[in-house]
């Protein structure tokens, strides 16, 4: 199965300079607990922007179209299609992770979609690709925890893709 995680604000922004532009620990044990055990894809700048290393406890695969690109302990494709196949033959969920490009390429091949919206906006220079939410039917909606470390209005939102009628 092959699904999209991403945080966004309200106005879809994703990131700043390959970062994200907020700090919202309890996004990021979402993350961790759902792309634990399973295969994230990212591209290079969003990868390196995290520091150039995998995340424990999962596949990272890293998309580039640069035919020498090497980084230890992660898988390194140059396709769209190379992505495709790994994601059929893998029994568990393979994670699109970023960045907007990646997301483009991908969003017409996903099965599901986990969204976190945070009610604020930020200053970013990437947007989230735009998505036909005709096509998706919202299955999960919850509203995330307030407090002192997670300071921002948020909440998780999970959208399968409609089947398309005969």
């Amino acid at each position: 199965m092959l699904a999209a995680i991403w945080a966004q604000d309200e106005q879809g922004t994703i990131g700043k300079e390959n970062r994200l532009p907020w700090h919202l620990p309890n996004d990021l044990k979402f993350f961790k607990q759902m792309t634990e055990d399973n295969t994230i894809i990212m591209g290079r700048k969003t990868f390196e922007g995290m520091g150039g290393r995998p995340l424990p406890n999962r596949q990272t695969i890293v998309l580039t179209r640069d035919k020498a690109y090497h980084a230890n302990g992660v898988i390194v494709f140059h396709t769209v299609e190379e992505v495709l196949e790994y994601a059929k033959n893998f029994s568990g969920i393979t994670f699109i992770a970023g960045g907007s490009a990646v997301y483009e390429d991908f969003l017409p091949y996903c099965d599901v979609l986990y969204r976190t919206v945070i009610h604020h906006s930020f200053d970013g220079d990437t947007k989230f690709p735009a998505v036909v939410w005709d096509d998706w039917t919202l299955i999960n909606l919850s509203v995330g925890e307030q407090d002192e470390k997670n300071s921002y209005a948020y909440q998780f939102e999970t959208y399968q893709r409609k089947v398309a009628a005969d």
